[in-house]
This record gives C-alpha cells, structure tokens and sequence, in this order.
C-alpha cells in the first residue's frame, strides 16, 4: 500500500489552498435564506413541476413536518433538538421535483441534502451544520424497480433500498442476484455510490461494480446519462460518491447468477472455546479460500462483559460441497451440517438480516428498521494480527457493551479488479475490513459523547494492527474523525486526509473531475470532493 503515499504533497498543497480561502471568507456575511421558510416555497411553486408543492413539500408549520423528517433518521443521535432542521423537506415524487428543488437552492443559497435510506452515519443526508440553511430532497417516492431477466440487468430509482431490489428479484428468477449489503433497509444509492459491499463481493465484487449507467441531475439542472456525462463523471460516482457530482434518479445494473440453493451458515465461539485462536487462523483462510465462500467473523460485546464470536458464512454451493471444503481447507471451524442451511438465495439475504427462522420475504420490503444511537468507524487490515494482538483486541472490547467488530474478508474477485478501475481503491494487497458498530439505547449528549469518546479510544488502540501511510477507511462508513474539508466547521489539522484515507490515489483525479464538473461547489458537505483549485465557497 506505498503507492498511497506518493499523492499526499498533492493532497495537503490543496487543502492548505483551500483552507486559505476559508479562513479569508470565515468572518464574511453571504446572502442565506432567512428562517422564514416562505421564500424557499414561492420559488418552488413557480417552477414547473408535475406535482403540486402542496404535495411533495413540508416545513416546520406542518404537522406532519416531524414524522417525515423521522422516518428516515436511522441514527437517534442525530434526533437530539441540538441539531437543527431543515428549512423545507421536498419529498420528490418525479424528475422536476428534483429540478425545482436544485434550482431554488441554487437561487437562494441554500444547501441540499440529498437523502435516501437515512443511513448516513454522520447523518449528512439530513443534517447540517448549525447556522446553515439547508434544505432534505428526500427521494422516498421515487423507488421503482424494474427487472429485465433477458437481459439480466434491473433498472432501479434513487430512492429503493437492497430489501426492495431483493424482494422484485426473486419474484423474477432464482437463479440470479446481486451482490449488495447485508442491511435491507440501505439505501441503493449512498449504497451503490460509495462502493457496496456485500457477502457476494468475493465471488462478483462489489455493488458499484456492476452499475453499467445511471441517470444524474448536474449542476445546471441537467438530466445526464452515461454517454451524456462522460466516462470521467461515471467512474467518480462508481465509489467517490455520487453527492459531490450530482443527484441520481436512477440506476442500472448488472445482475449475477447463482445456483438455486446456497448455503448458509453461523458457528458460535467464546473466549473459553478458543475463538481468538478461530480467529487467527481466519485471517490467514479466508481471503485466500475459493471465491464462492465469504465467512464473516463477527466479535459482540455483551452485558456483563461477555464476548460473543460468530462466524457467518454464505456458500454458493451445496452443504456437502461446504463441509468438506473447510474441513480440508479452515478445520479449526468446526462446521458440521447441523451448522448449515440450503436456501434460495432471496431467503439467504434475511439469514443475513438475523431476520428469525421462518421469516417471510416480505420482510424485505417492509422497510422495518432499529432506531438506535451509534457511531461507527473502520480499518482494512493488510497483515495478519498476531496471536497477541487478537487477544488484546479482545480484552479492550470486554468494557465496550454494545460493541459489534466485523471482519469482511478480501480476496477472490475483489483482488482480480483494479484499483482505479472505479473510484473505489480497495482492492488487492488487503486482507479483510474491520467494521466497529458501536451501538447504545440511552439518549442524551452525555451519554453520546461517552460512548463516541470510548470508540475513538479503540479505534486508536488498533492503530499497530491496521494500514498505515494512510490509515485506509471505507467511505461509506463515513467517519468526520479522519477529517472535514468544509461546512459550519474546517479540519484544521491538514495532515489528516480523509480523501487518502477513503480513496488513496483515485482522491486526486475525483479533484479533477469535481472541478470539472462542478468548480463552484454547489455539491457539497463535509466530506464531499473538493475541487482541485482554490474556490469561492458561497
């Protein structure tokens, strides 16, 4: 991972340019929107849209206001009245609901969020900083999916989440899928635009990697497609995200095959059953086993400072066929077949859920969600941990309840593809990706601030165990830790790079693209792409 290094002169020379600017700008009055919401409203009304505005917008004289706002917050800590709303909710029902919307944000200097599942985790789709007037396009209506199994491609709206591309597969074929996330209640496409991984990523790859065109709204209004956007844009929204280049309406992808059973299966561990040990040979194993298998290591932090080890695995193939794979290949595993399960496929992503046994498939479009407090970070690891660092790891857990560490390994096709083929870099020389989900049901400041400050002291603690020179981090986890470039609040400290740290090399030419496309930065927040030059930040 050297290679990562050579771009930092690059990177900081612009973030001191930038940051330049901020600083002259910093005690400067720009003309805002007032907190009378009307404004905003009367220039929506003019715009020629299908839907009337009385349909599609909401603001804080509403009563349904809150409940709208709610609905797609998945973070609670994020509902606390310390956060500000936004001036007007426009609940897009069709392109030029988007179009009026860019439009009068544009006229009136406001900023846009633009928010699908609601599962920002910095919660940047529907908050901003204090002081800022914004305005939440919020793409729930527009959620249809359309299969073409001749084709074996699906054509999906903005705003659907993986349940829903799920559920319309299935009631298709079953014999094709596709390789996104765990989580039903994702939206396709923050999803998508940061990369998207999945239990299939070792056999396909990831999410974005099959996206082969989408329809995005610029700048100016435009509706663009692949061939009208140019390859530069399409590469920078396939893993740089699709926020800091435009808003998407839609997307299509390629589908993939897989045999009409696949097997599933999760093996349990504690400390005194040797699953430090379990682990260990892991990391070893599983980047390197047939691309068909993916085997999540999952470590959770339960009360009474318990430790609960689940090894979780999705084979493309028959029970038998697994079984003796890993008893040649992982026999430190255990797996027996009373482990395993054989399932279609649609069945095997509400294993994935932890939906219970017997679950319907209409699960999947139920959009049913825990609320909870939580920050998240993460790492990519591109050595194995030795034996006594997993069982350090595994003792400084022990006082985090509440914790869940995810090991995703690597290998397989993600090792195949290139890493600049799309934006998002991650790809050969890793051996798998930590996910740490630090989740907690109290409410408060406090207590948020107590558990955000405990993460943070782990996510230090592992800093010998993970990539260095940067520290690698998944975008879509995004983490305002590793940096900021622009909002309410600047990054002063410019040796973090959170462009390096979540697209290595491939930051400097999505800086390219952004100046391209969009110099004056209309599509920003606080991690979107910069532009490459210094720019006036209205």
């Amino acid at each position: 991972m050297s290679n990562y290094n050579s771009s930092y002169k690059t990177v900081r020379y612009f973030q001191v340019q930038e940051m330049l600017i901020l600083l002259l700008l910093g005690t400067m009055l720009v003309a805002v929107v007032s907190e009378d919401d009307t404004v905003f409203l009367n220039c929506l009304e003019k715009q020629p849209t299908t839907y009337p505005t009385s349909e599609t917008s909401y603001t804080k004289h509403n009563s349904s206001f809150q409940s709208v706002f709610n609905e797609l917050v998945r973070n609670r800590r994020f509902l606390n009245p310390v956060f500000q709303k936004p001036l007007v909710i426009v609940t897009a029902k069709d392109a030029s609901d988007v179009q009026a919307t860019l439009f009068c944000c544009k006229r009136h200097n406001v900023q846009l969020r633009v928010r699908g599942g609601g599962h920002d985790m910095e919660g940047t789709s529907y908050i901003a900083g204090a002081g800022v007037p914004f305005v939440i396009l919020d793409m729930l209506n527009m959620r249809s999916i359309k299969i073409n199994i001749e084709e074996e491609t699906a054509s999906i709206q903005a705003g659907a989440v993986l349940g829903e591309v799920y559920y319309a597969l299935a009631q298709k074929s079953r014999v094709h899928a596709f390789p996104g996330g765990v989580c039903p209640t994702v939206g396709v496409t923050g999803h998508f635009s940061g990369g998207g991984y999945g239990n299939l990523m070792r056999a396909y790859g990831l999410s974005t990697d099959h996206v082969v065109d989408a329809l995005l709204v610029v700048v100016d209004g435009k509706v663009l497609n692949r061939t009208s956007m140019g390859e530069d844009r399409f590469w920078a929204i396939r893993g740089g995200g699709a926020a800091s280049f435009g808003i998407v309406l839609a997307w299509k992808v390629m589908l993939v095959r897989v045999p009409p059973l696949v097997t599933v299966f999760r093996v349990t561990r504690t400390l005194e059953q040797g699953a430090p040990e379990t682990m260990y040979r892991w990391q070893e194993i599983a980047p390197n086993l047939p691309k068909k298998i993916f085997i999540r290591v999952r470590v959770t932090v339960l009360p009474k400072a318990e430790l609960k080890f689940s090894f979780i695995g999705l084979f493309l193939g028959s029970t038998q066929e697994l079984v003796e794979l890993l008893d040649e290949n992982f026999p430190e595993l255990g797996l027996s077949t009373k482990d395993c399960n054989e399932m279609p496929w649609v069945n095997s992503t509400l294993f994935w859920a932890d939906a219970p046994v017997g679950t319907p498939t209409q699960f999947l479009i139920s959009r049913q969600d825990e609320k909870v407090s939580r920050k998240v970070k993460s790492d990519f690891v591109v050595e194995p941990i030795p034996k006594q660092g997993i069982e350090k790891i595994c003792k400084a857990m022990l006082n985090m309840e509440g914790l869940v560490m995810e090991w995703n390994p690597y290998g397989g096709r993600m090792s195949e593809i290139p890493g600049n083929e799309i934006a998002y870099p991650h790809r050969a020389g890793i051996l798998f990706k930590i996910e740490y989900d630090f989740k907690w049901y109290e409410t408060g400041i406090d207590v948020d601030k107590y558990h955000v400050e405990l993460l943070r002291s782990f996510y230090k603690f592992m800093t010998p165990y993970v990539s260095k020179s940067p520290r690698m981090a998944y975008f879509n986890y995004r983490d305002f830790d590793i940096g900021i470039n622009h909002g309410n609040k600047q990054d002063t400290n410019l040796t973090t790079s959170f462009g390096m740290n979540y697209y290595g090399n491939n930051f400097i030419r999505l800086m390219k693209v952004k100046t391209e496309t969009d110099p004056a930065n209309f599509f920003r927040y606080e991690q979107s792409i910069p532009p490459s030059t210094p720019t006036t930040l209205s």
